[in-house]
């Protein structure tokens, strides 16, 4: 048994390889992510007699090419939840954090889970790219959130008001009727420097250039509202740049938002849960991808208190000797945002109140109960994240996709 043991950084990795009985065949060495450094690490695993397995902790991207690089070599590889390596005891007071002593923890950590270790697999790979595509949509809508939030703050300054004339939804390629419609008419002078007919033609022709449908009454309200407003700016070059420049950006974020929804939906389309997610009550071709990303395969939870713990939703305990206290704070040590995600998915519910939603009437019941927004929606987190693991567990087993726990195919979470 050799277990070797990685502590991956940006530009280098420190390994270090142990056996049984706290031998140590090799001390801790930096490898620079290099091609000749990596074919060398490689060259001295594969020379290493008898069983030989890879540890190392999946944290943020850095861990990825290293694991791509050794499993494509036929090295078995595994990369587990950092905590569970912080969490492993050191039989030592002295807790160093440097890169040598984090190679020999996670080695020790490997020969200690040798039977529970779990290989890479290249479906990972895909895994991974969607979560990548996951992170990528959030910071892109945030981006969204803030560039609306600036535009209306300039329009209070022109035109108040005017992104609240339309209700209209986002078209497919995430482009707004308001949006579109300040573009235009930037400057409350824009409306009311035109007589009430010039303008409702105006607008006619607008609406028919761009596809929206026309209202002779909507267009009369708009005028009759910009005729008594107050314009803090001035109808100016500069003005109608920084409206337009303010719309052109929010217009290509909301473009790079819609496009990375089609490519989420299209790469968990790949993945053999997706049907059986996009069934459950709640989630969608926007939500689906989302969840799934972010849980990841399922089928390294072994139980169905694991996902909750994952996502920082499960109860903690205070227990000691007569004390037992029954209500407690969520862990929330897992990924925030699985539960970013799973609050959307609750939200939903809640909005839509479907009857035939165990989740929705279980929220229901707590709400009634007179208890807290946060802790009725987090309960029903948990409970959903129970059904999910529940049912992909029963399709993927239908399928003969998930592992038998008694093999060494199932690692804790």
């Amino acid at each position: 048994m050799n277990a070797v043991g990685i502590d991956v950084s940006k530009k280098k990795s420190t390994v270090t390889i142990r056996q049984p009985g706290d031998l140590v065949l090799l001390p801790p060495r930096d490898y620079r992510h290099t091609q000749s450094s990596i074919n060398e690490l490689i060259a001295t695993i594969k020379g290493l007699d008898g069983e030989t397995k890879v540890c190392m902790e999946h944290t943020g991207r850095y861990y990825e090419p290293m694991a791509h690089w050794l499993s494509a070599a036929g090295i078995f590889v595994s990369a587990v939840n950092p905590k569970l390596i912080r969490d492993f005891g050191d039989e030592s007071l002295r807790a160093p954090k440097t890169d040598k002593a984090d190679s020999k923890k996670i080695a020790r950590f490997a020969l200690d889970r040798w039977t529970k270790l779990r290989q890479y697999s290249p479906m990972d790979e895909t895994r991974n790219q969607l979560k990548t595509m996951n992170r990528q949509f959030s910071f892109y809508t945030d981006q969204k959130t803030a560039m609306k939030n600036n535009l209306i703050a300039l329009l209070d300054q022109t035109f108040p008001g005017a992104n609240g004339f339309f209700d209209s939804p986002a078209r497919s390629d995430g482009s707004q009727k308001w949006v579109d419609y300040v573009y235009t008419y930037w400057h409350v002078d824009c409306v009311r420097g035109k007589s009430l007919s010039a303008f409702t033609e105006h607008y006619r022709s607008w609406c028919k250039r761009k596809g929206y449908n026309f209202s002779a009454g909507k267009a009369e309200e708009i005028y009759r509202v910009a005729i008594d407003l107050i314009a803090v700016f001035p109808k100016s070059e500069n003005t109608k740049m920084l409206i337009r420049q303010a719309v052109t950006l929010l217009n290509t974020t909301s473009q790079m938002v819609e496009s990375l929804r089609i490519q989420m939906d299209q790469v968990a389309s790949t993945l053999p849960e997706y049907s059986v997610v996009m069934a459950m009550n709640g989630v969608g071709p926007t939500l689906s991808p989302q969840l799934m990303a972010e849980i990841g395969d399922p089928t390294r939870f072994t139980h169905r208190e694991a996902p909750t713990a994952f996502a920082g939703v499960d109860p903690g305990a205070d227990q000691s000797g007569d004390h037992n206290r029954r209500s407690n704070r969520t862990s929330k040590k897992g990924s925030p945002y699985l539960r970013r995600t799973l609050f959307l998915i609750m939200d939903g519910l809640i909005q839509r109140s479907p009857a035939d939603s165990p989740v929705y009437a279980f929220m229901d019941k707590k709400r009634t109960q007179g208890k807290p927004y946060l802790v009725y929606m987090t309960a029903g987190a948990n409970k959903f994240l129970r059904i999910y693991y529940g049912t992909v567990r029963d399709a993927l087993k239908q399928k003969g996709l998930w592992p038998d726990p008694e093999s060494d195919e199932v690692t804790p979470v």
